[in-house]
């Protein structure tokens, strides 16, 4: 349960969330994404109450990678990055060539162009979850929620995701496990626990001993 928040995450910015298991990280998310409705205050998606848009809105502005994010395993590689493009399909807007590019640059983006092909069921921990990072980037969003999404990578792949998504110009929160991540990409950090921020501002202002001692 969270508790007292308050945070304004500026454009562009690369935010890292910080903190031991079970501090609030991935509720944060959640309410940040409208995932989850708040029963006291209130989150704003550039500017407009999340509450006051609807999910095809939602998603044209703000992509969410879970943890343990959901796909069946009956589909294809490049379906699950297909997904992304729901958000602007309909009667008067089908699937173009332009989807297709779109999602081709999205999985070249996350090493998995050749691997585009595959059913869901073969695929690692790792490259599954650098399908769902396709299917976000698919999405083309402003704002980039991501739970943990260096899980299942290996060291390369973990800098490598990091490094891409920081190269987009977007807006990121991102909770993250690791503190040298959280050093080398964060434009400020965010340090939960127990439900609270108890303490916000640049690497270099959090990632201090005695701040990390605390939590």
């Amino acid at each position: 349960m969270l508790r007292d928040v308050s945070l304004d995450v500026q454009e562009g910015e690369f935010l890292g969330i910080i903190g031991p298991n079970g501090s609030g990280k991935t509720s944060l998310l959640s309410l940040l994404s409208g995932v989850r409705r708040s029963r006291a205050g209130e989150v704003k998606l550039c500017g407009t109450p999340i509450h006051k848009l609807n999910r095809r809105e939602i998603a044209r502005k703000l992509a969410l990678v879970e943890q343990q994010a959901g796909t069946t395993d009956r589909i294809t590689a490049r379906q699950a990055v297909e997904l992304g493009r729901t958000p602007y399909l309909g009667a008067l807007s089908p699937w173009s060539d332009a989807d297709d590019v779109i999602v081709e640059r999205a999985l070249a983006n996350v090493d998995m162009a050749h691997l585009a092909n595959r059913y869901w069921h073969t695929l690692s921990g790792g490259e599954r979850q650098r399908v769902h990072i396709a299917r976000a980037l698919a999405q083309e969003p402003q704002i980039l929620l991501l739970d943990e999404p260096t899980n299942h990578l290996d060291i390369g792949h973990q800098i490598g995701l990091l490094d891409l998504v920081r190269r987009q110009e977007l807006t990121v929160v991102a909770a993250l496990h690791d503190l040298n991540h959280a050093a080398m990409f964060c434009d400020r950090i965010a340090v939960m626990n127990k439900g609270q921020i108890v303490a916000l501002g640049t690497p270099r202002e959090v990632l201090r001993a005695e701040c990390i001692r605390s939590v």
